[in-house]
């Protein structure tokens, strides 16, 4: 079954897991908004990433940094001098465009990490096969360096905002950093020890595609665990081993995940691979896991002034701790789970779509329904259920249409379970309990149902 994106993001908006970003004023490109049922299944996510890399860790503890920093945290970390993407303009129609794009596209490899006298170079191989996305035309300015991070005038009161800028932060890693030594002072960690933070960034991308996959405000759920130089690749491998076990786990197909290593490190980083999901766009970027060295403590140890050293009190040794990062964005799990689970089958002669999600992801964990509407008597009932049951999960009450349509709703949002309540219930306290993936019913007693319901 081909799963393009266009079906995915219309099941997205039909059933209230995401919305275009100020749709009522016709959108603003590169936002979203997670609907009722995104949001439940978005939070879901962090919990899945926030229990693996916290609670069922032993030496990682977790953060919550604020979106706006000192400015000088930017200028330390490389972002104001440095952090931006190629840019180039249709003379013609004027839309701007990521120059690497248009080069991935004509076959060609280029990346951000290049100059741009460099990218310039490639492009200019490319610009008789590439076209204007906008108006067609193959009429480009040369490349230039956009700078991707947004200012704000938070704290600043001049008019100018070319004096003084704050920025929201283009990345969460950075506050883990300017930390490392508040949790140090103010926790029982020691080297080797993790930061794990979930958090809002925000880039000024040029070109925002493929729907949530690239946006320009975005979560991303970050750890950075702090290692002995001499102990950095030993961890560096580790954690690569972890990170791609976390999603078969979670039930992900081997087939739709591979490793990509870097082609063009930046200087300092010792290594670098990403696992790629295989999107209805092709194999992407899911998650980023590198060796970044002692880079970062580094240039905050210089442009602060403060020491960042970490001194072995068994023996004896003091070093600036080495970073091993691994990264993955909300948004991008998202989309990637919701490719991997839709589905569509038939069921008693039916064609239907279905979300087979893992059930820690589902939003809704078991939908409660009275078999008809106009009987108070099974409305109430199924009302006792529903406030029986939403104490320990996640449930739904549901009396809207015939029971088929009901089942179809709810496979779409990807709730494992359905519990009718019918004129047997009120004789003898059983319920029936359907299954999602099989369309399977049982009959079970109603003190038996959170049992069943719950995993």
């Amino acid at each position: 079954m081909t799963k393009d994106l266009d079906t995915i993001a219309a099941l997205a908006k039909r059933r209230g897991f995401i919305y275009p970003g100020s749709e009522l004023y016709g959108g603003f490109v590169g936002l979203y908004d997670y609907g009722p049922y995104g949001v439940e299944l978005a939070n879901n996510i962090k919990a899945a990433w926030w229990r693996a890399m916290v609670q069922l860790e032993d030496n990682i503890v977790g953060l919550d940094s604020s979106i706006v920093t000192h400015p000088k945290v930017w200028e330390a970390s490389g972002h104001v001098g440095g952090f931006s993407d190629p840019l180039v303009e249709c003379r013609e129609c004027n839309a701007r465009s990521r120059a690497d794009h248009l080069i991935e596209a004509a076959g060609e490899f280029a990346d951000e990490k290049m100059t741009v006298e460099e990218i310039n170079a490639v492009f200019d191989t490319v610009r008789e096969k590439v076209a204007c996305p906008n108006c067609g035309k193959k009429n480009f300015s040369d490349v230039k360096q956009f700078n991707l991070l947004v200012q704000s005038n938070l704290g600043n009161f001049n008019e100018d905002w070319s004096t003084n800028p704050t920025y929201l932060r283009g990345e969460t890693c950075q506050g883990i950093y300017i930390n490392f030594k508040n949790v140090l002072d103010t926790t029982r960690v020691k080297v080797p020890f993790g930061i794990a933070q979930i958090g809002k960034a925000f880039r000024n991308e040029i070109a925002p595609r493929q729907y949530i996959f690239r946006k320009r405000e975005f979560e991303q759920m970050e750890m950075q665990m702090f290692v002995h130089p001499d102990k950095e690749m030993e961890v560096y491998e580790a954690w690569r081993e972890k990170r791609m076990q976390y999603y078969l786990t979670l039930g992900f197909k081997e087939e739709n995940l591979q490793w990509h290593e870097h082609e063009n490190l930046v200087f300092y980083a010792k290594a670098a691979w990403d696992i790629e999901y295989k999107y209805p766009f092709g194999f992407k970027e899911l998650e980023g896991v590198h060796a970044r060295s002692d880079y970062d403590l580094t240039q905050h140890q210089k442009h602060s002034g403060v020491s960042l050293n970490y001194k072995d009190q068994a023996t004896g040794d003091e070093y600036v701790p080495h970073v091993v990062e691994t990264s993955v964005g909300v948004d991008r799990t998202f989309l990637a789970v919701l490719t991997e689970f839709y589905d569509e089958d038939e069921l008693g002669g039916e064609q239907r779509t279905v979300l087979r999600l893992p059930y820690a992801l589902a939003p809704v964990k078991a939908a409660v329904f009275p078999l008809l509407k106009n009987k108070p008597e099974l409305v109430e009932k199924a009302q006792s259920v529903f406030h029986y049951l939403k104490g320990e999960v996640r449930a739904e009450f549901d009396d809207n249409g015939n029971i088929g349509k009901r089942y179809r709703r709810q496979d779409e949002i990807g709730t494992p379970y359905c519990v009718t309540i019918d004129f047997d219930t009120l004789e003898d306290d059983t319920v029936t309990v359907r299954d999602r993936d099989t369309g399977e019913q049982k009959r079970i007693p109603i003190k038996e149902l959170k049992e069943t319901v719950m995993r």
